[in-house]
Formats: structure tokens, sequence, C-alpha cells
């Protein structure tokens, strides 16, 4: 017998919501992201063979650089976190957090000999550390990414975009978005909620911000997908004068969920920003969601989700999972993704990790950029 979906004041009770959040490169945890990545990007343009392992905190008017790099490179570390702290748009001189003011401190050292001869101890490139890793990819947008992440992160893409254009002057760096996306099972239907904050100039009212938002932003820029209905909240809090490291403290790595899939797809807990492809934690993520491309873009299901484990110091994973979800034929999807080649060294060298393309995914995630060799 067909099963009748319930109807309870006009929404389909079958249906689900699901929430993703993006946050600007101003975003103080992306502050610190980006200038990681920004001194490996200098390690490894001098030096293809660096091991890098960099991790910033920022806080106020001070920007603390620490972790362990073996390489024949020299690179002037606070230069380079000066100049990115810069160009992500953090110059007013009023500000206890801008390029020219900050206090560096550089804790950066050299990597342990345990861990750097133990990675070739079996003659080939093992993995950097043991660890989880996880691929995903749905064929409901043209990213293959799930839709409630794709909105996110094109409004706090735009937000950037404004700012630097200077068609809303009073815009600041820091800014966050969230977005909720109604399914009918595994087909997003309609978006339901929207959230936005960003910083704005001191003398801009925060109902000029607010109206701005709601009323011309928002609806521009999610474009056939706004509709009216949608619940929006601009600038919820009010007033969002402080911002970035001068509001609240910035460290790598704590925004993983918005670097990869919004939440829809595990996370093996493992950060991307500041490694070298060595580090299985960014390289072995990497590969997982070329892989989990390639089973979508084949057909072998709308939906997937790939694991892969290392042991630190062995080259050959030590177990491989793939779940399609119900959407497609899970013996015949793990069948083709036991075709490829996991091992760092063949990683390393089909996904272009020995040149100095780290910067360009630091924001708006990692993943559903074109251009990307993992994307590709």
């Amino acid at each position: 017998m067909e099963q009748q979906q319930a109807v309870l004041n006009g929404v389909n009770t079958s249906s689900t919501l699901f929430t993703s959040e993006s946050v600007s490169e101003g975003h103080p945890d992306k502050v610190a992201d980006a200038i990681a990545d920004a001194i490996l990007d200098a390690y490894v343009a001098q030096d293809p063979e660096a091991r890098v392992a960099c991790e910033v905190l920022c806080k106020s008017s001070d920007v603390v650089l620490a972790g362990e790099i073996r390489s024949t490179a020299r690179v002037d570390h606070a230069a380079i976190a000066r100049a990115t702290i810069g160009r992500i748009g953090y110059t007013e001189p009023q500000k206890s957090f801008n390029a020219d003011r900050v206090r560096i401190t550089d804790l950066l050292g050299g990597q342990s000999d345990n861990i750097s001869d133990g990675l070739v101890a079996s003659g080939e490139l093992g993995a950097g550390d043991q660890g989880l890793m996880f691929g995903y990819a749905t064929d409901e947008t043209p990213e293959l990414l799930p839709l409630p992440l794709v909105l996110a992160h094109r409004l706090t893409r735009a937000l950037a975009a404004q700012r630097k254009s200077g068609v809303v002057p009073w815009l600041r760096p820091d800014a966050k978005a969230q977005v909720s996306v109604r399914y009918d099972g595994s087909m997003p239907m309609t978006v339901d909620t929207v959230v936005v904050s960003t910083q704005h100039a001191k003398e801009v009212p925060e109902e000029e911000v607010q109206r701005w938002l709601q009323q011309v932003f928002i609806p521009e820029t999610l474009g056939t997908w706004w509709r009216n209905g949608i619940v929006v909240h601009a600038n919820p809090a009010g007033a969002f004068v402080i911002g970035g490291p001068e509001g609240d403290c910035g460290v790598t790595g704590r925004k993983i969920i918005v670097d990869s899939y919004g939440g829809r797809a595990r996370h093996g807990g493992g950060a991307f920003s500041g490694k070298d492809g060595t580090k299985v934690d960014r390289s072995a993520a990497y590969f997982a969601r070329y892989v989990a491309r390639q089973l979508v873009l084949r057909g072998l299901a709308h939906q997937v989700e790939l694991q892969v484990c290392y042991a630190i110091g062995v080259a050959q994973p030590v177990a491989l999972h793939v779940d399609t979800f119900g959407t497609g034929d899970p013996v015949a999807a793990e069948q083709f993704a036991r075709q490829f080649n996991y091992r760092p060294a063949a990683i390393i060298e089909q996904l272009q990790l020995r040149t100095p393309l780290f910067s360009s995914t630091t924001n708006y995630g990692h993943f559903g950029k074109a251009g990307l060799p993992w994307e590709k």
C-alpha cells in the first residue's frame, strides 16, 4: 500500500531541512588559515620537496606562528603574514589588528627527524600521519556539492567582492552566512532560511546594513533560489563593527566543516591549511573528493561518500570504504574506487601538490572550484 505523505500547515512533513554555513576570508580563523597557506606556498615555490606544518593564532595585535618545517628554502615568515593580512583587507590604522602594526611571534622550527626518517623508511614516501579522510560528491548541484553549502559560499564570496570593488564601501572583512534548504528526499526544493552577518564601518547605522542585506544583497546573490517567504536574519545581533581578530581569536583548522562539505558528509577531523602534500589529512582528503567526483560523474551513484585510512609511514592505505546511500550499486562503486592509486607519492604527483596552489584553496571551500586538480 502506498504510504501517503502527511501535510501539516501546508508543509510536507516528510521533507527535511539541512543547513550549511560559510565564513569570509576576514573571519579570524580564516585569517589564520590564509597566513598558514601563504607561508606553505612560499616554501613550495622555492623547494617543491618542502615539508610544512604551519599553525597560526591571531588575536588583537598579535600573530603567533608555530609548527615544524623541513626545507632548503629561505622564507620571511613575518613579511608573508603582513602581506596576507593586508591583502585580506585589515589595513585601517586605527584598528589594533592591521598589517603594519601586528606583532609577530615566530615559533616555527624544524621537523622531527623521527617523523622525517619514518616517512621514507619503507623505501617510498609513506603517509605523514595516521588518520581517516572522507571524500564526498552529490549531483544536486553543478559543483557536485550540497546546495546549502554552495549558496552559503556564494553569499560570503559576494560580500568580499562587493567590499573589494568599492561598490559597498562600508563593508569590512569579517562576515558569516548560513543557508537552510528544504529537501524532498534527496532533492533540494526551496531555500527556507538565510542568515548573514557582516562587519561594517562604525558610521553606518545597523538599520541601513540590515535593509541592504534583506532587500538588495541576499535576493540578488541567491538569484533563482530567491523567493518571497524566505526567513531572513540580517545582522541579527545588531551592530557588527568590531570584527576579525580584533573581536575574536583566530586559529588554523577550526573551520574544517566550512572547508569541506558543510556537514553533509563526515569528516575525519584533520585540518587542511598549512600542511604540505605529504600530510594525508590534506592530500588524501583531496584525492578522496576526486574519486567521489568520478563515481558521480560516471553515473555509479547520485550521492557518494568515500573513506580512506592510513598508518603513519605506510604508503598503501589500511582501509577503503564507499557508501552510495542507496543511490547506486555499492559493490560496483567500491570496485571502481579501488582502481585508483592512493599512495601519497602518487596523489602528490596527480594533484600537482608540489606546486604553490594552496592559497587558492583557503577560502570559500576547498572543493567545487573550477581549476583545482581534484575538481577536474
